[in-house]
């Protein structure tokens, strides 16, 4: 994968995040530790990386040994990337428990903490990255309060791309089409049960780390995902044909724990005003920069597998078949899943 412009992008980056540079080191006196299903050197990990680096230098290392992960600052961010600390359900379930500080988690994810944020992924009403941050913006202070009535601090949004159909064999033009398929589904997903539902499909609950196994196999022969996100997980190499009709965004966000009870602090209320304030100010500003760069990386990456793979592009009546699909899994979901309202609102930015 061509990584190596994105890379000095991210690395040239760092000036934003780091500033001024202390010129004593110290050792760290809070490790942080947050998990991601990303791998480590996707883009998801080089902007953590420049985050981590700048946590250490603003917190008093030095450049080569925060560089070097030594822990050298007063505050360490430590990664643990590729989903070793489990999915995002387990990883949302360690950070109630204490036994992590904080993660980049998906949509997905973020629904176990706060589930009108998965919201934002109705099928087939936010396509555009425009409709996204409508909508986002508009619904931030809510979901910022949900989310901190639930014992976490919100960081920053982060995305994940652009959804898409990818199969592995035969093309899929309707929604009818899936009803013969395998299509993979995300276990703690909320939205795709449903929507499988309404068209009577039968999909694969997985969790993410066993997609590539099961499409090897060919137990999983479908999938609704981000371009990004099948490059990076290695998934491209067992697909054959991609659509060229978006069916949403896909988001995310970084968040750390923060206890509601003042007489049970985490970690992360327990650092000094001063050094919180760095981890908060540089984690917004990497969650920034990696929403915009995935932006780019997930249109390159569509690109990329285009080449290589059959692109479906759907006519009118198959569009509107689609369409129809989608509306009522939207309806659906606003009878229990979400409330109503909050469906007519993601509606309404939708144009719908």
């Amino acid at each position: 994968m061509e990584f190596r412009k994105s890379l000095a992008t991210v690395v040239g980056a760092a000036a934003l995040f780091v500033g001024v540079l202390p010129k004593e080191a110290a050792a760290a006196d809070t490790v942080l530790k947050i998990g991601t299903l990303a791998p480590q050197q996707s883009i998801w990990g080089q902007v953590f990386d420049v985050w981590a680096q700048a946590v250490c230098q603003k917190t008093g290392g030095s450049k080569d040994d925060c560089k070097k992960n030594t822990g050298a600052g007063k505050v360490q961010l430590q990664f643990f990337y590729n989903g070793q600390q489990g999915d995002e359900g387990a990883m949302v379930g360690k950070m109630k428990n204490g036994q992590m500080d904080g993660a980049a988690i998906t949509a997905v994810g973020l629904s176990k903490i706060y589930k009108p944020i998965l919201a934002l992924q109705l099928p087939g009403a936010l396509t555009s990255w425009d409709k996204l941050e409508k909508a986002q913006s508009a619904l931030n202070g809510d979901f910022e309060k949900g989310v901190k009535e639930a014992g976490f601090v919100l960081l920053g949004w982060g995305n994940v791309g652009q959804a898409h159909f990818f199969t592995k064999n035969k093309e899929v033009h309707t929604p009818d089409d899936l009803k013969s398929r395998k299509p993979y589904m995300w276990r703690d997903d909320s939205i795709s049960p449903v929507f499988y539902q309404v068209i009577g499909a039968t999909p694969v609950p997985l969790n993410v780390p066993e997609v590539l196994a099961q499409l090897k196999t060919g137990a999983v022969d479908t999938l609704n995902a981000p371009s990004l996100a099948v490059e990076q997980l290695q998934w491209g190499g067992e697909l054959k044909t991609v659509s060229a009709e978006v069916t949403g965004c896909a988001i995310g966000a970084v968040v750390m724990t923060s206890s509601t009870d003042a007489n049970h602090p985490t970690t992360f209320d327990k650092l000094p005003a001063d050094l919180k304030a760095i981890v908060v100010d540089t984690g917004r500003k990497a969650s920034a920069a990696l929403g915009q760069k995935i932006k780019d990386e997930d249109a390159a990456a569509f690109g990329r597998l285009s080449k290589n793979l059959t692109v479906v592009k759907f006519s009118d009546a198959e569009k509107a078949a689609w369409n129809k699909a989608f509306a009522e899994t939207r309806k659906r979901l606003g009878q229990g899943v979400f409330d109503a309202a909050l469906v007519k609102k993601i509606e309404g930015f939708a144009g719908l």
